[in-house]
């Protein structure tokens, strides 16, 4: 069986979970609305113009999982799935999963946002398997620091690497979709890569190595 490898954001969601969940935050006074939306809307672009400083970024989005009871969050986050999440699943992302799984592929979602938001979004689009950013979590709480390595750029393959170990699989047969070229080093690995509506630095990377360019939203 080969692997079907998508990316989540912007891929097969309309928009980023990551930064709608600080929007979800900001709107609903969690934290402090001004300062939180303006931070989150600067690591946005600097994630966009492929210059993250993901450990910066993972302190700044981590805070609120730690300053918050699991019963709050739990709660905040199936209100944010309404709201945030489900209008923003594109048909066609839901399309391909199911032709995937036809052929007999093993869907995977490999994300740089962290699993507690992404773990009931994989659900929501029935993918079993998820590669996300872990956040330490100790005694029933969120500590605020990060466990193991980020699911980001580089860390994508590293993260990949260990799951293909633990699940006995390999990359023989894989597809990898994503609409960032802070992918690019996962793209580079897997034997059919796609571009789903790219950014403009992934496009023309696609372009110029022939790699099929894909629309979910059209």
């Amino acid at each position: 069986m080969a692997l079907a490898i998508f990316d989540l954001d912007n891929t097969l969601l309309a928009g980023d979970s990551d930064y709608l969940w600080g929007r979800y935050l900001a709107e609903n006074h969690i934290v402090d609305p001004e300062v939180y939306h303006d931070t989150n809307l600067a690591f946005y672009h600097d994630y966009q113009a492929g210059k993250l400083d993901i450990d910066a970024f993972l302190r700044f989005v981590f805070q609120p999982l730690a300053d918050n009871s699991m019963d709050d969050l739990l709660r905040w986050r199936a209100d944010y799935l309404e709201q945030k999440i489900k209008p923003i699943i594109l048909e066609k992302g839901l399309q391909l999963i199911a032709h995937h799984r036809a052929q007999g592929d093993v869907p995977l979602i490999i994300t740089a946002t962290n699993s507690f938001i992404t773990t009931p979004i994989a659900e929501l689009l029935g993918i079993e398997h998820l590669i996300a950013t872990e956040p330490a979590f100790i005694n029933g709480r969120y500590t605020g620091e990060v466990h193991g390595v980020p699911s980001f750029q580089q860390g994508k393959v590293t993260r990949l690497g260990d799951w293909l170990q633990q699940h006995h699989y390999d990359l023989e047969g894989s597809f990898f979709y994503s609409d960032s070229h802070n992918d690019l080093p996962l793209l580079e690995q897997v034997e059919t890569p796609v571009a789903v509506d790219p950014d403009d630095i992934l496009k023309t990377t696609a372009e110029q190595r022939g790699w099929k360019i894909l629309s979910l939203r059209e």
